[in-house]
């Protein structure tokens, strides 16, 4: 399983988190009961699925080893294996944080390491 994993969320959900410690997750994250995170390899996919379009997002490239159990690697959207946090993010986890501009229509990613 990939060391380093994924998040996207939005900017202001990021500032907020930072204020307390701990990313609770978007509102979808909330109703279905875990943080959502792609790898390297998944998470263009997911922005085009999940986001696409949405202006004023942040990348969370977070340690995946600082999770603990909590974090789970589940079958999910097409047989894929994607990593699914079950409880809340600790700010400390976090890595990085990366604007993700739109060009074109389309979230501009900087370079992933997995």
């Amino acid at each position: 399983m990939s060391p380093t994993i994924y998040h996207m969320c939005r900017a202001d959900e990021w500032r907020a988190a930072q204020a307390v410690g701990r990313y609770d997750g978007s509102s979808q994250d909330v109703a279905d009961g875990f943080i959502h995170f792609s790898t390297a390899l998944q998470v263009e996919a997911s922005a085009a699925k999940h986001r696409a379009g949405q202006d004023g997002l942040v990348l969370l490239e977070v340690d995946a080893a600082r999770l603990g159990p909590a974090l789970k690697w589940e079958t999910a959207r097409g047989g894929q294996v994607f990593p699914h946090l079950y409880g809340s993010l600790p700010v400390a986890a976090v890595n990085a944080v990366h604007d993700l501009p739109l060009v074109d229509g389309r979230h501009h990613f900087p370079p992933l390491r997995d």
